[in-house]
């Protein structure tokens, strides 16, 4: 009965030792990934993805970044829905540039970056996220579901 808990912790060890020698050589003969080029882009039809909103695991195509300087875009602006928009707890003396992301019924991202000055802050975001909601819905043939993916910044 004494033996029972060390006979135990023995086995535990060799079978771990066994599983992690196995683990690292077949991790030293294993082949680099090569990662495919993307494919050629094609866009998709003007308009709502025709079974909705794509809202599960999926293959996302992400546009061309478009870098601005504040004030200067290109798209006109949407009178998308409300929505409640995130909070960021950011160092803001640190934040250089801040990019948003939009994202289609398709799947599609749209990412725009605006460069950052001294005194960018939360009031500011609201500019760059609407400039990626804005952005996503011209560009997607004015797919009504664009909505805001995510916002970092560097």
């Amino acid at each position: 009965m004494k033996l029972r808990l060390p006979l135990a912790m023995t086995v535990l060890a060799a079978s771990l030792s066994l599983y992690l020698t196995a683990r690292a050589e077949e991790h030293e003969h294993a082949k680099p990934q090569v990662r495919e080029e993307a494919p050629h882009f094609k866009g998709h039809p003007p308009g709502v993805h025709p079974r909705g909103a794509t809202v599960h695991s999926h293959a996302t195509r992400v546009m061309k970044p478009t870098v601005y300087v504040r004030g200067v875009h290109h798209w006109g602006h949407w009178g998308h829905p409300e929505f409640a928009r995130p909070l960021y707890y950011w160092d803001w003396a640190a934040v250089h540039s801040v990019s948003c992301t939009a994202e289609d019924s398709y799947g599609d991202q749209y990412p725009v970056t605006e460069t950052a000055w001294a005194g960018f802050g939360l009031t500011n975001m609201t500019e760059v996220e609407d400039d990626a909601l804005d952005r996503c819905y011209q560009e997607s043939g004015q797919d009504p579901s664009c909505f805001l993916a995510t916002c970092s910044h560097f």
